[in-house]
């Protein structure tokens, strides 16, 4: 009897429920953040029946319980090449590139996740994944130093890239084969509570910047957050404290909306943890390190470039004003009047991506009847519904806003190197997916099924000329 096969959807989940699982195991307030973002979705769903139906209607229900995001640190070329050979075990790929050297973090990034819509339906699981720019320490000593420990450490198991190959040349594994994967490469993401610097050396890498202390000092790179999406953050938020966890001051995106946009987040600060590290003589000295912390997110549409555009520069006003936590959330809400909050004008002006699919109305009147001859006219009429599509990314500057208030809010760097995407490619080993253009072809093939429902091929074509 042949081994039983699994295919890289199946994998994906069994790694992150792992995943979850030990973190859960590692972090217990994690387990806390797990059960207010279930409590609040389901409280959220009951209330907004609209809401509800439109998830209904894209598959999005199913997947929202299991949907998490992970961030991991790494710090050498080949560690990001064999990541992404991991990730793509998994079906996970990259999208997207993320220069946070600009906000003050020594590091860039892309998000591996998986691109089609069957399989972000089947479970949506992203990790973000940022590699350390040894180039931005100014020091050169100690980058030097920096360089010879990375050099020195190895990420993965032997077993874990070998069963990659095993999976690079006959397409997948086989049932048995995908638990060893995943207990193997699980390894490559646990905590490690002792260090490989000494103290001393840890702490000229702390001053230099916290995060490559995080990244340098230690045999792998721990997941530092574990992300459940919730359906209302503001809930979130002030149920927190209520229950024993402490948010960051701010909620690091868009503004609460009628209509949700691209990506909120906010989490608790990091934990202080317990470190040994070694001293001059190998013996273990005590310390502690800051580096996991809990993080929720909301999830809203996509946006085009043309709505990205006007996001960014109503952004960038709110963060040149330099308003106070406390008056930032209204200063927010000022400045994004200016970016319309009604689905209709959203896509009317062609600021955000939506998925199209036949009504039951319009299938039932195509049947021996003309139907309208634009996209307009078979909205209004009923015939052709729009939902809007999940932006299944992150925003860089959302992202160092987190990166930082965990890191602590003292330390600010500013970084003369900029945006380096094509060093970055090169190392990865491929080119990373432009997210913009799978939001436009999810846009366009949901949209051309539905007028092949319709029995319009023609305004079909015409649609994606």
């Amino acid at each position: 009897m042949p081994a039983q096969r699994t295919n890289a959807d199946e994998i994906r989940t069994l790694f992150s429920r792992a995943m979850s699982e030990m973190y859960r195991a590692e972090v217990p307030q994690y387990g806390a953040l797990v059960e207010l973002v279930d409590d609040t979705n389901h409280e959220t769903l009951r209330r907004d029946e609209q809401l509800r139906a439109s998830l209904e209607r894209s598959d999005e229900l199913e997947r929202l319980n299991v949907e998490r995001h992970g961030a991991i640190r790494l710090g050498r070329a080949d560690e990001l090449f064999n990541m992404r050979r991991v990730f793509a075990v998994m079906g996970m790929q990259a999208v997207g590139y993320y220069d946070l050297s600009v906000a003050g973090v020594p590091v860039h990034a892309t998000a591996f996740r998986p691109i089609d819509d069957a399989a972000l339906r089947r479970n949506p699981f992203r990790v973000f994944t940022s590699l350390l720019r040894l180039d931005l320490i100014g020091d050169e000593t100690l980058r030097l130093e920096a360089e010879r420990i990375l050099g020195e450490r190895r990420i993965f198991t032997p077993r874990a890239l070998e069963l990659v190959g095993i999976f690079e040349t006959e397409g997948r594994l086989t049932a048995a084969q995908a638990d060893e994967f995943v207990r193997e490469a699980l390894e490559t993401f646990r905590w490690h509570s002792e260090a490989t610097v000494s103290l001393e050396v840890y702490s000229r890498l702390h001053d230099a910047h916290r995060l490559i202390a995080d990244v340098v000092s230690f045999k792998g790179p721990h997941i530092n957050h574990l992300t459940p999406r919730t359906l209302d953050i503001d809930a979130v938020q002030v149920a927190m404290p209520r229950r024993g966890i402490a948010p960051k001051a701010i909620i690091e995106g868009p503004p609460r909306r009628d209509c949700p946009i691209l990506l909120r987040q906010t989490s608790f600060k990091a934990l202080e943890e317990p470190i040994l590290f070694t001293d001059a003589a190998g013996a273990r000295a005590p310390g502690t390190h800051t580096a996991r912390f809990g993080e929720i997110e909301q999830r809203g549409v996509a946006l085009t470039p043309k709505g990205r555009a006007l996001y960014d520069r109503l952004l960038s006003t709110v963060r040149q004003a330099g308003a106070t936590a406390r008056a930032y959330d209204t200063e927010l809400a000022e400045h994004f009047r200016g970016f319309p909050d009604d689905w209709a004008e959203l896509r009317a002006q062609g600021l955000a991506f939506f998925r199209y699919s036949a009504t039951p109305a319009g299938i039932n009147a195509c049947k021996g009847h003309t139907l309208p001859s634009n996209l307009d006219e078979l909205v209004a009429a009923g015939f052709l519904r729009y939902d809007p599509i999940v932006y299944e990314d992150f925003l860089p500057v959302s992202a160092a806003g987190i990166f930082q208030s965990n890191l602590g809010n003292d330390q600010q760097q500013n970084y003369a190197a900029r945006s380096n995407r094509a060093a970055f490619e090169t190392v990865l080993g491929v080119e990373v997916h432009d997210e913009m253009k799978l939001y436009a072809q999810a846009e366009s093939d949901s949209l051309e099924q539905a007028l092949v429902q319709l029995g319009s091929p023609h305004l079909a074509r015409r649609a994606m000329a």
